[in-house]
């Protein structure tokens, strides 16, 4: 990323963490720090009815959703609508859960797509118990911004670019698979922006307001970029040590 780049990325993420003031919604652990997660916003309800229209969400019996305030809404969907849900534990600190369908009460669904609910419902599922499965239909990620030509950018901690990555490397996405992030209207930035090359452009930018289809968007296959974990927070995350134990062998 050139200097220009990135000092054009960190303007445009200062400015929606101070719209984020007017329009997202605080967290238990971080309070109003927007820079430190990925947050519930004004009108996501809208914007989540907009995904259940889509139809690779219809078709979809099986879907990738991240662990993000935002995404809270689709997990309960997902639950109802008797689909099996895919999520990664907070930071991917324990890796993945999956939680299969017809296990959770109709009076706990809204508790089950929590976290907390997660843990209850879902069990940790290795790669190599996922390995094999067919590739996911649909994946979805909240964000702190994103630029019309469908490349994330906030936190930087990379998170969801990484377990696209991994589900990658073992056959759980394809060409066909498609990427979703749901967002405020005010979280999208109107022009076109160059990513890293670990950074995954989505298929669908999504909002309160508007459903946006990314023509175009060139997405190579996954991979992890393995040279760029040494010395980063991903080093020692289960998942990573699995693949890299996988190589080694």
């Amino acid at each position: 990323m050139t200097t220009d780049t990135a000092a054009l990325i960190q303007h445009h993420r200062d400015r929606i963490w101070e719209v984020l003031a007017r329009v997202g919604r605080p967290d238990s652990r971080f309070h109003w720090d927007f820079s430190s997660f990925i947050a519930d916003f004004d009108g996501n309800d809208a914007a989540t009815a907009r995904v259940l229209d889509l139809p690779t969400w219809v078709t979809a019996d099986r879907v990738f959703i991240t662990p993000d305030n935002s995404t809270e809404l689709l997990r309960r969907e997902a639950i109802r609508a008797g689909k099996a849900l895919l999520v990664t534990t907070y930071g991917i600190r324990r890796g993945f859960l999956l939680l299969e369908p017809g296990l959770v009460p109709e009076s706990e669904i809204s508790y089950a797509a929590t976290l907390d609910g997660l843990d209850r419902y879902a069990r940790p599922v290795t790669l190599a118990e996922l390995r094999g499965s067919a590739p996911l239909p649909l994946l979805i990620t909240g964000g702190s911004a994103i630029s019309r030509n469908g490349i994330r950018f906030g936190k930087g901690h990379g998170y969801f670019d990484l377990e696209w990555a991994m589900l990658s490397e073992i056959g759980l996405t394809d060409a066909a698979s498609q990427i979703v992030d749901i967002v405020h209207d005010e979280q999208v930035v109107d022009e076109d922006l160059t990513g890293e090359p670990h950074d995954v452009p989505v298929d669908w930018i999504v909002t309160p307001t508007r459903t946006i289809h990314v023509p175009d968007h060139g997405r190579q296959p996954g991979r992890v970029l393995w040279e760029l974990v040494p010395g980063t927070e991903h080093e020692h995350l289960p998942p990573i040590l699995e693949l890299a134990a996988g190589r080694a062998s």
